[in-house]
C-alpha cells in the first residue's frame, strides 16, 4: 500500500501538469470553434496566397534554424572556451 501511495505522490506533479495543459487545449479549441462559427469574414485569393506563403516560409526558417542548431551542437561550437582549452592542455 505504501509503495502505491509513494508512486502516486511521485507522479502527481506530472499528472497535474498534463491535466492543466489538456484543459487549456480544450478551452482554446472550444474558443476557436465558437469564434469561427460567429465570424462571417471572407478572405480573397490574395489573402490565401499570403497565408500560404507565410506558413511555408515560417516552416522553412524554423527547419533551417533547427538544422543549424543540431549542426552547431554536433560540431562542438556550443561548448565553453575553457572546456576546450582544458582538453587541449590535458594528457
Amino acid at each position: 500500500m505504501s509503495t502505491n501511495a509513494s508512486s502516486m505522490r511521485r507522479h502527481l506533479p506530472t499528472i497535474l501538469l498534463f491535466t492543466v495543459l489538456f484543459a487549456l487545449l480544450v478551452l482554446s479549441v472550444t474558443f476557436m470553434f465558437s469564434t469561427w462559427q460567429q465570424s462571417d469574414a471572407q478572405m480573397s485569393i490574395h489573402g490565401w496566397i499570403a497565408l500560404g506563403l507565410g506558413v511555408f516560409f515560417s516552416v522553412i526558417v524554423g527547419c533551417g534554424l533547427m538544422a543549424l542548431m543540431f549542426f552547431s551542437s554536433r560540431r562542438g561550437y556550443d561548448e565553453r572556451a575553457s572546456e576546450i582549452s582544458i582538453r587541449r592542455e590535458g594528457p
